[in-house]
């Protein structure tokens, strides 16, 4: 044993934890990644709207409808608020940042930017996603994108035909 060696102490408070964190889907504690953000984010929004629609549709009352409207989108508010603070622990910044999220181009750097992949002061990292989290995690973009690309060739493919017609009404006197 060397008598000029540093000391050494195993300090429990210091040290990570090991393993993932566990889900709490309805609690303000804890993280979750990116894309768990934008499954659940995307699945709350396709409920409520689904909700809504079928109070819409089963109710006749307008008012009985706007009644169900107000309680599921307050209900769509706190659950997109506690899910926006999990996003912000897993950047290791303060859930308070999450008021900032109505800004657009704040949101979009909140969703793509990665999270922190060890432990953080928050806690552990989030558990790997799931097969279901994956699939209602990319479903967003893709309906984005095949959005962005049928506006844009619908009307393309519109213009190819009546100049086709055209073409071909020209071609047969």
């Amino acid at each position: 044993m060397n008598p000029f060696t540093p000391p050494r102490a195993h300090v429990a408070d210091l040290q990570s934890p090991e393993g993932v964190a566990e889900l709490n889907l309805f609690s303000h504690q804890g993280r979750i990644g990116r894309l768990r953000y934008l499954a659940y984010v995307t699945g709350a929004s396709l409920l409520f709207q689904a909700l809504v629609m079928g109070a819409a549709v089963a109710f006749g009352s307008p008012g009985f409808a706007m009644v169900v409207y107000f309680l599921a989108l307050a209900v769509f508010l706190w659950f997109s608020v506690i899910v926006g603070i999990k996003r912000c622990h897993d950047l290791n910044i303060s859930g308070w940042w999450s008021a900032t999220m109505i800004v657009p181009v704040i949101g979009l750097i909140w969703t793509f930017a990665p999270g922190s992949k060890t432990a953080n002061r928050f806690g552990p990292p989030p558990p790997p996603n799931s097969l279901g989290v994956k699939v209602l995690g990319c479903f967003l973009p893709v309906v984005f994108i095949l959005g962005i690309v049928a506006a844009i060739a619908l009307p393309a493919y519109k213009t190819y035909t009546d100049r086709a017609r055209a073409a071909q009404a020209a071609g047969q006197r």
